[in-house]
C-alpha cells in the first residue's frame, strides 16, 4: 500500500465535492480524503498500484485547486 500526502487549498466540503468525481473514477486509488481541519488541508491518498505524485498534482490543478507534495 502506497500513501501519498499533499498540501492543498481545498478548504470546504463544497470544494471536496468538486474533486470527488475525478478521484472516484481513478481505479488506482483505493481511498482518499481531505482533512479540512488541518491548516494544510491535507489530501491523503492510499493506492495499491504505483500512482505518481505528479499525476495527482495535475489532476487537482485541473480542477482549479493548488496541490503540492507534503514532506515530513
Amino acid at each position: 500500500m502506497k500513501v501519498l500526502v499533499f498540501r492543498t487549498d481545498i478548504k470546504s466540503k463544497k470544494k471536496v465535492k468538486a474533486i470527488k468525481p475525478h478521484f472516484n473514477k481513478l481505479t488506482l486509488i483505493n481511498k482518499w480524503s481531505v482533512d479540512l481541519e488541518d491548516i494544510d488541508n491535507v489530501l491523503r491518498i492510499e493506492s495499491a498500484e504505483p500512482l505518481r505524485e505528479v499525476d495527482v498534482i495535475n489532476l487537482v490543478n485541473e480542477c482549479g485547486f493548488h496541490c503540492e507534495t507534503l514532506t515530513y
